[in-house]
């Protein structure tokens, strides 16, 4: 963590930054949060990303003593107290104290910087491997702060040597815990419609590529399809060579993947520049 946060209204150090024992966000694991990256002090899709939030915040109704405006400038003088050149800014909205320890109250809203390491790049050269595993994220289209499944779960990851999950349900997939997902077939992508989070990364990729059919996706097709990747604010945009013991296309990163992650790094530098 870097040294200066936002809590109680005001930037203060983060080592200060207190909740209250109560919160919702504890004692229920009620809240909801986004994060984005820095690049060169600038926000990358920032609108996008308080598009996101805001929402998020409407639909858990959790109130937003803040404007747009006001989250900007913030999120610019967090920026410049952190010295925050390439990293990343964490706003969580707590579910707040409610008199009867249940219902949505005023949370307490806090924003973050934090430094930031992307994978390696021996994984983007040679593709990581994903697990599937039954399940369906409650309210997926809400980032909330709800991630306990994976987390547990994650214990099991290092040890299988895998990157992460791939949530399916009845046969159709869905999403990975912290990212979209994608599959190509024939040239064309094709990624899930149903029980997923709209990622900006995601949402920037459907803008990039040429060919994508948002629609259901069975197991079975991952097994079969040429190349797979997810994509996330942390990852930017990740090859899957493997799902479970079975290796996806050719077991390599292949060329549709790799040409839109060359083309997504090309809109970052002309968006930041």
């Amino acid at each position: 963590m870097k040294p200066f946060c936002f809590a109680d209204g005001k930037i203060i150090p983060t080592e200060s930054a207190t909740i209250h024992p109560m919160d919702l966000g504890l004692i229920r694991g009620y809240g909801i949060f986004d994060f984005f990256r820095t690049v060169n002090q600038s926000p990358l899709f920032l609108e996008h990303y308080l598009d996101r939030f805001i929402t998020s915040a409407e639909k858990t109704f959790l109130p937003l003593p803040y404007s747009r405006e006001q989250l900007r400038e913030i999120i610019s003088v967090l920026i410049e107290k952190n010295d925050l050149t390439n990293g990343g800014l964490r706003m969580v909205l707590s579910g707040g104290v409610s008199e009867n320890h249940f219902s949505p109250a005023e949370g307490k809203l806090f924003i973050f910087a934090e430094s930031l390491s992307l994978p390696s790049e021996e994984k983007y050269q040679n593709g990581i491997k994903l697990l599937s595993l039954e399940y369906v994220r409650a309210i997926a289209d809400i980032k909330t702060t709800n991630y306990t499944l994976p987390v547990w779960h994650s214990v099991n990851w290092k040890r299988l040597g895998a990157e992460d999950v791939l949530y399916h349900w009845n046969g159709w997939v869905s999403e990975s815990s912290r990212s979209n997902f994608f599959i190509v077939k024939n040239g064309v992508l094709h990624t899930p419609d149903q029980h997923i989070l709209l990622g900006i990364t995601r949402k920037q990729i459907l803008g990039i590529a040429k060919n994508v059919v948002i629609r259901p996706i069975s197991l079975e097709e991952v097994w079969e399809a040429d190349e797979a990747f997810i994509t996330s604010t942390t990852k930017i945009l990740l090859p899957v060579t493997q799902l479970d013991e079975r290796k996806i296309g050719s077991g390599r990163p292949g060329p549709v993947t790799l040409d839109i992650l060359e083309k997504f790094r090309e809109l970052e530098r002309e968006t930041v520049a």
